[in-house]
């Protein structure tokens, strides 16, 4: 069963987007469908603009991203998000949760055929 109808692997990646988004924005500010072109090189991770546009809003609302208008070389001026402080440190809060049941499950999973 591919994530697409499997409802537990959807709700998984649904849980480790914010992280992937927040992780990008960390090595500097960036327009939605930069996201979404980065993700899409990481099949499971990959994410359509329908997606990353509520998540960033949500990212907005809650002061873990802040925006920004910039010209484009081509077309209109494009939305940058970037990283505030509290999302920084909110990034480094869900890495490490992450690591950790990452971690744990890895080391549950091992004997399993894959």
């Amino acid at each position: 069963m591919t994530a697409e109808r499997d409802p537990w692997a959807s709700q998984l990646r649904k849980g480790v987007l914010e992280l992937a988004v927040l992780g990008l924005l960390a090595d500097g500010p960036r327009y939605g469908s930069a996201l979404v072109d980065e993700l899409a090189g990481r099949p499971a991770l990959a994410i359509s603009p329908g997606t990353v546009y509520p998540l960033l809003a949500r990212l907005a609302k809650g002061a873990l991203v802040h925006t920004t208008w910039q010209e484009s070389p081509v077309g209109p001026p494009r939305k940058y998000y970037a990283l505030t402080d509290a999302g920084r440190t909110r990034l480094i809060d869900m890495a490490a949760a992450y690591r950790a049941v990452s971690h744990d499950l890895t080391d549950l999973l091992k004997d399993l055929p894959r």
